[in-house]
């Protein structure tokens, strides 16, 4: 009888089948770090071979879309390469990034216990799995959210129903999902409204805007997240 697959391991595997075919609307564009960057594969299945080499259900917790400084590089939601190796263990020769939602994101998982704790009864992504960049003036790339042009979420809502129903299928438990961001959560619930996916959506800030905007109360957000994840 052969051995069932871990949950890493099917994460490693929908992340080598990555891409993005569908149309977008003018000035954006979507990266694919895995396929940009070859190291970013390999620090990546690292990552979920160490923390997620078990068959065990996980809740999700679905943010944004990945931005270019964390997962746009490193593989790994809301990680950068500094916490990647300075809390993970896994260094990342290539790049060198800091990202802002990373710094609040691992200062609760160090609160709920460390990376080892909280990955095993959590796994992290975003409806689009994909960084999206969009061209400001001066033919800049910015970072881009799926819900920033009305036209752009159109385009993209068949591919995340697509995604979030692969990402169920790694083995999550869909009876608590916890999203990332009211705005996000907004999109989200339409989904989910058409497709059913999960049973109670629960809503906590984006580590993004407690960091920029919040980062006096920043403790206070720690402990919304570790009650929220902790029920």
């Amino acid at each position: 009888m052969s051995k069932a697959k871990s949950f890493g391991k099917k994460v490693i595997d929908f992340n080598r089948d990555l891409k993005y075919n569908g149309k977008l609307p003018p000035n954006f564009k979507v990266l694919n770090p895995f396929f940009d960057n070859p190291e970013t594969m390999e620090v990546m299945t690292q990552f979920y071979n160490k923390f997620y080499n078990d068959t065990k259900k996980r809740k999700f917790i679905i943010g944004i879309n990945p931005s270019r400084h964390g997962a746009g590089v490193t593989g790994v939601p809301f990680t950068d390469t500094k916490r990647l190796e300075a809390v993970c263990g896994i260094k990342m020769l290539s790049a060198h990034t800091h990202e802002v939602s990373s710094v609040f994101l691992y200062e609760m998982i160090e609160s709920f216990g460390g990376p080892k704790k909280f990955y095993s009864k959590f796994y992290i992504n975003s409806p689009f799995p994909l960084a999206i960049v969009r061209k400001a003036k001066g033919g800049i790339w910015l970072n881009a959210n799926y819900y920033d042009d009305k036209k752009l979420f159109e385009s993209v809502k068949d591919y995340m129903i697509e995604s979030l129903q692969k990402h169920i299928g790694l083995g999550l438990d869909t009876s608590e999902v916890f999203i990332l961001g009211k705005k996000n959560a907004d999109f989200i619930e339409i989904l989910n409204k058409e497709k059913k996916l999960f049973k109670k959506l629960t809503i906590l800030e984006h580590p993004r805007f407690i960091q920029q905007y919040k980062s006096k109360d920043k403790q206070l957000y720690i402990d919304k997240y570790l009650l929220a994840l902790s029920r």
